[in-house]
């Protein structure tokens, strides 16, 4: 059986497969092919002629003395057949390795990035598959956010968290409930955070309900949370409602520590903000009493992102505490008696 050695070069040189490295699979495929047989010899092995295109199997000989002393060619009967089926199999193998390495070279430049696709339906109905052009991303169910639904045909916005060679091809692995999603959601509505002029500092993220984002400015003048939130609110919205309506808290970041604690607990105005233990990050917050709910938050959400979004341990009080009423204690008939005769002289 031969190759058509111009064919396998023009093919190497359009895929970008060296030559003999290309020669070397085929080689050590028919080899593998070549062992499989009853009657196989030891150590034959496939050789390509690089001039021919002609393969076959040599064997070489030894005396009895185990000096080599020459090689043969072994061509066992019905061996050519198998031989064009090896070669074929091998080079599409190899084809779509290749394809596959560019693939994943492609799409490894943008993990830590928004990539944009179309929901597809697949075999997996915890999974959701996502068309992004020349390969299939998936959302595995930790990645997803609970109770978004996600149609058929529908455009999405995902985070690239991980490019890998899988078994049965690349894989795409995307998320919609990293925190890092709304940051370059932001990077793509705000050309100020483009340009470094504003910076996001921290987030903290519940997927699907409230995230918390602390920006800071790097040039003067310019107002971090007004970048974010853009003419009207427009910026902002557009992140939310990419997110379906998921609520963002866009705070201040401060180096002084009692003044970001204060801000992150926004939208709920804070009284006051002490630090009580700089070692443990510990920080005692007094609010208005009416605003102690709006503080804490629905289960504790909102003092729960701001202790993540700043790494402090936060102590809410309200300003003014209502004095609990002691429940009065039950008479007893000893004392019924003796009220008697005070109420009989009144």
């Amino acid at each position: 059986m031969s190759v058509d050695v111009e064919a396998l070069i023009a093919l190497t040189i359009e895929r970008q497969i060296p030559l003999e490295k290309m020669i070397s699979f085929i080689e050590n495929a028919v080899t593998e092919g070549y062992r499989e047989l009853p009657e196989a010899k030891a150590q034959g092995r496939a050789v390509l002629n690089r001039d021919t295109g002609e393969i076959a199997i040599h064997v070489p000989l030894f005396d009895e003395e185990g000096i080599y002393s020459e090689t043969i060619v072994d061509e066992p009967e019905g061996f050519d057949r198998t031989i064009k089926s090896i070669v074929r199999k091998e080079i599409k193998q190899r084809m779509r390795a290749q394809n596959d390495a560019g693939i994943v070279e492609e799409f490894s430049a943008n993990v830590g990035d928004v990539i944009s696709g179309i929901i597809q339906q697949g075999r997996d109905a915890e999974m959701v598959y996502v068309d992004l052009g020349k390969v299939e991303g998936i959302i595995p169910p930790t990645e997803q956010i609970a109770g978004e639904s996600y149609v058929h045909g529908q455009r999405i916005k995902a985070f690239v968290v991980e490019v890998k060679q899988g078994l049965k091809g690349p894989e795409v692995i995307l998320s919609r409930s990293h925190p890092l999603l709304v940051k370059q959601l932001f990077t793509l509505e705000v050309p100020e955070l483009k340009d470094h002029v504003v910076e996001i500092v921290g987030i903290a993220r519940e997927a699907g309900h409230r995230t918390k984002v602390s920006v800071r400015s790097n040039r003067a003048g310019v107002s971090p949370k007004g970048a974010l939130i853009g003419p009207v609110g427009a910026r902002a919205k557009a992140v939310m409602d990419e997110l379906n309506g998921e609520k963002i808290d866009i705070v201040d970041f401060s180096e002084n520590p009692a003044v970001y604690v204060a801000n992150a607990l926004a939208p709920a105005r804070v009284t006051s903000c002490e630090v009580v233990d700089l070692e443990t990050k510990s920080a005692k917050v007094i609010v208005p009493d009416y605003q102690l709910s709006l503080a804490i938050g629905k289960d504790g959400q909102n003092a729960r992102l701001a202790a993540r979004l700043t790494g402090w341990r936060i102590d809410i009080h309200p300003d003014n505490p209502v004095e609990r009423i002691a429940k009065p204690k039950p008479i007893t008939p000893d004392e019924e008696l003796e009220l008697e005769p005070s109420q009989e002289m009144e």
